[in-house]
């Protein structure tokens, strides 16, 4: 946060702060958890108009053996529900579970009609393939984006489901009033979690991409050209300011222990003396994942219904 006076954006009351230091450089600070509690809200209401209809929404999370760090997000997916009255419920399996097992449940889960969502934990203890299990849930009440069905509709430009943090910086771009058409984004990173849909996504709207990776050649050079730059590389202040456009939006999706503190992919602190917008890490882009993942449990459910 920079030192000076602050003031709301007038896009939305609370969703983006601005500061101005003394030197009249502005720095704007993308708040991820005031973002997400408007979503929480509009998810709330839809919750609520479901209700007087005698529906609702139901989101069950399966966790296959006792990983702290799976354990703590699933709380805090369990938490937000609660937070805007979705009805959600774990399933833990121990890690002696086989894939058969695994598959098993999530059949059952597929049948039940008061689940219309489900997300699986990741990462998955070892012998047991994420792929085959994903594959295993109901295109129709993946909530998370992944089944092969919801990313060959993302592909073509028919999004239906989609992966919730690609979601959420598609979000925060359409609250920051930024143009996607003709802008020049680029993405490091390409897993099937972030890189891969965002650009779907990204090129879904008529923006030129870029997807850079461990294989990419002086990789600086290609995130100079980005008006909109997308870090989730998992590499500690990978991308340094001599590495950005200068007014360049930039949203860090990386999330790294240094220490005892957990820092993004991006040198915030340089960084964000010369782009236009940045998320900080923590409270960015991860609130905004957790609340799509509540928006989508309620647009499965509405499709479930209707």
């Amino acid at each position: 946060m920079c030192a000076g006076r602050s003031w709301s954006c007038a896009r939305s009351s609370h969703s983006i702060r601005i500061c101005r230091d003394r030197h009249d450089v502005i720095d704007m600070i993308i708040d991820g958890k005031a973002l997400a509690a408007d979503v929480e809200a509009e998810t709330a209401r839809r919750v609520k108009k479901l209700a007087q209809k005698g529906i609702l929404p139901g989101l069950a999370t399966v966790l296959v053996g006792e990983n702290p760090a799976s354990q703590m997000y699933i709380r805090l997916k369990h938490s937000a529900c609660a937070r805007v009255g979705i009805r959600s419920e774990n399933v833990v399996l121990p890690d002696s579970s086989t894939e058969v097992d695994l598959i098993a449940k999530i059949q059952e889960l597929n049948r039940r009609p008061d689940i219309n969502g489900i997300l699986l934990q990741l990462p998955l203890p070892k012998g047991l393939s994420p792929q085959k299990a994903m594959m295993s849930i109901l295109p129709e009440k993946d909530v998370d984006g992944f089944h092969p069905v919801n990313m060959g509709a993302l592909l073509l430009g028919a999004e239906r489901l989609v992966p919730c943090t690609p979601r959420g910086i598609i979000f925060a771009l359409e609250r920051l009033g930024k143009k996607l058409e003709g802008a020049e984004a680029v993405i490091v990173g390409h897993s099937n979690v972030v890189g891969k849909p965002l650009a779907a996504m990204l090129l879904n709207r008529n923006a030129t991409v870029q997807v850079c990776h461990v294989f990419t050649r002086d990789l600086a050079e290609h995130t100079k050209d980005a008006e909109i730059l997308i870090v989730a590389a998992g590499v500690p202040a990978l991308i340094k300011k001599e590495m950005v456009r200068p007014g360049a939006i930039v949203f860090d999706v990386g999330i790294n222990r240094v220490g005892d503190k957990t820092v993004g992919d991006v040198d915030f602190d340089n960084v964000k003396d010369i782009a236009s917008a940045i998320t900080p890490v923590p409270g960015g882009v991860g609130p905004l994942t957790v609340a799509m993942l509540l928006s989508q449990t309620v647009n499965a459910t509405e499709s479930q219904a209707w």
